[in-house]
């Protein structure tokens, strides 16, 4: 098997098996994409889900973007802003904003909105949401002093901080507009992007059309767009088979793809990569017995994952066993010390037997019953739920599964409503602050669905944000993923995931990534006839 270490080095050099398109770009066609899952709301600030980014991105822009041709997905490129600087003490990053950039009502971006935008995600008001403010603890305050000069204050330097804005779902918003109402953007779409927005039908898709005064002169050249939802994995692919879409961004199973090569020949063209991707179970403490950590040590320790690896990379999209770091990146834990873990020991019949022993001793009785509720996208939710019930039920679990239709889910975590729950860790790029502030308290992290407060775990983690030396960085962080996944079980991880990507061969300018959420925004992608 190819290790993950080498899969990265043919990511990054740019060594894969699809031929590199030479021809000019073309103008004209629309883009046809399947999407599995809808977005709950159209707030990128407060969603996590790639059923927003997918057909919600070509609206709006960011400040920085990862660049559209790197296959490693982590080299910073510019958007709004056109260039920026950090000063030597590491604390001010100054950026400088393109000029003449248009909302789609018309009206002049600049540093205003821009200010107002990184204001909602890092400090936002009441009873507003934002999932990803834990990235930016380290930020003191967002300035606009001049009209296209934005400036953010950190509270001390960090090495993750250009990689935080790369976030694809730090959409830039028009500051009158959250003046008057921080949520308005939940429900209406009003960017800067390459695409302005024609419709959404609840159930059917959404529709966006070439915006004419895009300010990246030349761009885009598709004439526009449509995202339809199917959550059917089979009528995904009979889409692309049936040439009725051309991509699908997410990603197909081995199976599906071997079935649309000897289909389609030359017509398909396949993307692999790495997946900075992993199917995360949330234990709510604030139900019994899940408060107690031996409960949640045994529903750790109940899992064979290096044979549910084996099994379970034949038919889905998930491959390596993994920890808090995507496996065979610099931060991860190797495999022979990751092993020492609870739940990734080797012997799983000493693993289920010391499972046996804790639920015991925390009184649980055998037979015990509780709701798993898991996500209604089949792949890879519905493989692993099944797979993970079965584990369970050999240390004397009884354990339903209840399926909850993609828009409504986050609701439901959000509200506190499961015992136990999927959920899940996606990044855009691989980074330990990016990766790891999942796991915050529920306090710093709204989107911890464990509903915990561990300050000792925070203090790891804001120590290994400030390391500067490499290897001092990994001890911390080992000491955090032992904390996390062993002495507390505050999470279960199951398997990372492993990103293929068939799509027509008559789409160009699109490069695959180690995360399904880049590359989304659309403006380079073209169609040949």
């Amino acid at each position: 098997m190819r290790s993950l270490v080498h899969a990265l080095a043919l990511v990054a050099g740019a060594l894969f098996a699809f031929p590199i398109q030479a021809q000019s770009p073309r103008y004209g066609g629309e883009l046809v994409f399947p999407v599995p899952s809808e977005p709950p709301s159209y707030d990128g600030h407060r969603e996590e889900t790639f059923g927003l980014i997918h057909p919600i991105a070509p609206f709006y822009n960011t400040l920085l973007r990862v660049d559209p041709n790197d296959k490693s997905g982590t080299k910073p490129a510019p958007s709004l802003a056109e260039s920026w600087s950090v000063s030597q003490d590491g604390k001010t990053y100054t950026f400088q904003l393109h000029r003449g950039v248009k909302f789609h009502d018309g009206s002049e971006m600049t540093s205003k909105d821009v200010k107002a935008s990184y204001d909602k995600i890092i400090f936002p008001p009441p009873g507003v949401g934002s999932t990803r403010k834990g990235q930016y603890v380290v930020v003191e305050s967002v300035e606009a002093p001049e009209p296209y000069t934005v400036v953010f204050r950190l509270k001390h330097p960090s090495g993750s901080f250009i990689a935080s804005l790369l976030s694809p779902y730090n959409f830039i918003y028009k500051a009158d507009i959250l003046a008057k109402d921080p949520h308005w953007y939940e429900t209406h779409i009003m960017g800067t992007g390459p695409f302005t927005f024609v419709e959404h039908v609840k159930g059917s898709h959404v529709v966006g059309k070439k915006n004419p005064n895009y300010w990246d002169k030349g761009k885009p050249y598709l004439d526009g767009f449509r995202a339809v939802f199917m959550r059917d994995t089979a009528a995904q692919v009979a889409a692309v088979r049936g040439e009725r879409a051309q991509i699908q961004f997410r990603g197909f199973t081995p199976v599906a793809r071997n079935d649309l090569e000897k289909a389609l020949g030359n017509k398909i063209t396949v993307q692999e990569s790495p997946w900075d991707c992993i199917l995360l179970v949330a234990i709510n403490h604030k139900k019994k017995p899940f408060d107690d950590p031996r409960v949640r040590r045994a529903l750790t320790l109940a899992l064979d994952r290096y044979e549910g690896s084996k099994a379970l990379s034949r038919i889905a999209i998930v491959k390596e066993v993994a920890g808090v770091q995507v496996p065979g990146t610099p931060f991860a834990t190797p495999p022979d010390e990751l092993a020492k873990l609870a739940g990734y020991w080797r012997d799983p019949e000493k693993s289920r037997a010391e499972a046996r022993r804790l639920l015991k001793e925390a009184g649980v009785p055998e037979g015990f019953s509780f709701t798993f509720m898991n996500r209604g996208i089949p792949m890879p939710y519905e493989p692993l739920g099944v797979w993970m019930i079965d584990q369970w039920r050999k240390v004397g679990l009884n354990v339903t599964q209840r399926v909850i239709e993609p828009a409504a889910y986050f609701g439901s975590l959000r509200k506190g409503e499961h015992e136990v729950a999927m959920d899940f860790q996606c990044g855009y790029i691989v980074e330990p602050d990016l990766d790891m502030y999942k796991f915050l308290s529920s306090s710093r992290n709204p989107a911890n669905y464990g509903y915990y407060e561990d300050p000792v775990l925070d203090q790891l983690y804001d120590k290994q944000s400030q390391a500067t030396n490499p290897e001092e960085r990994k001890k911390i962080i080992r000491e955090f993923e032992k904390r996390v996944l062993d002495e507390q079980a505050h999470y279960l991880m199951t398997l990372q995931w492993h990103r293929i990507i068939p799509h027509s061969s008559r789409l160009h300018g699109w490069t695959i990534t180690p995360s399904h959420y880049l590359n989304n925004t659309l403006d380079t992608v073209w169609l040949s006839p």
